[in-house]
């Protein structure tokens, strides 16, 4: 049975190719290093998610996110640093930097700056921005506890870094950089 680990070994775990559950603002995540193509695809097919829908990536702070956002106007980045009342995940124009299982069928990257501290404090651990996709099989309800993560994924995860949900009670917004317009509020 998959029990909670320490931020080391779940760090560990990410650099072996795992993938890991996770607290964010609204909801339990699913995560993984968004550069390993086997556990982006092993993510995937736990989760029982079309490839075509692409991921969001989710970081502790927007310079973690340079390398997806070489190219991009210096207005553009300035919109994605202002402050938002709720959480935000921007549609950024793909710069060929994301994998095609982060985009899925789409020509933009789905990019959050998590305030979560849990998220940041992994995101840092790290040393880099990860999956972020809640934590449920397709089509169905999202995990809101460890407890449902361990009931719904039992040992098909290889990491579970226990703590409490953000606070919020919707997932994050999701907004295109480009033309402001709000996709899920």
């Amino acid at each position: 049975m998959l029990q909670a680990t320490s931020l080391d070994n779940t760090v560990d775990a990410l650099r072996a190719g795992g993938v890991i559950a996770y607290p964010t603002e609204a909801v339990w995540g699913l995560g993984c290093d968004p550069d390993d193509a086997s556990a982006l695809t092993r993510l995937l097919r736990i989760k029982r998610r079309d490839p075509a829908k692409g991921v969001i990536l989710v970081a502790a702070s927007l310079e973690q996110f340079s390398p997806w956002l070489e190219g991009l106007p210096e207005e553009r980045r300035a919109v994605l640093a202002e402050p938002q009342p709720q959480p935000t995940t921007w549609l950024v124009p793909d710069n060929g930097r994301a994998a095609e299982l982060v985009r899925g069928e789409h020509d933009r990257v789905a990019l959050r700056v998590s305030d979560h501290p849990l998220v940041g404090e992994l995101c840092r651990a790290f040393g880099g921005p990860l999956v972020s996709t809640s934590a449920n099989r397709a089509g169905e309800p999202s995990a809101m506890s460890a407890e449902e993560v361990t009931r719904i994924f039992g040992d098909e995860l290889d990491a579970l870094f226990d703590g409490p949900l953000g606070g919020h009670t919707r997932p994050s917004t999701i907004r295109d950089l480009a033309t402001g317009q709000v996709l899920r509020a």
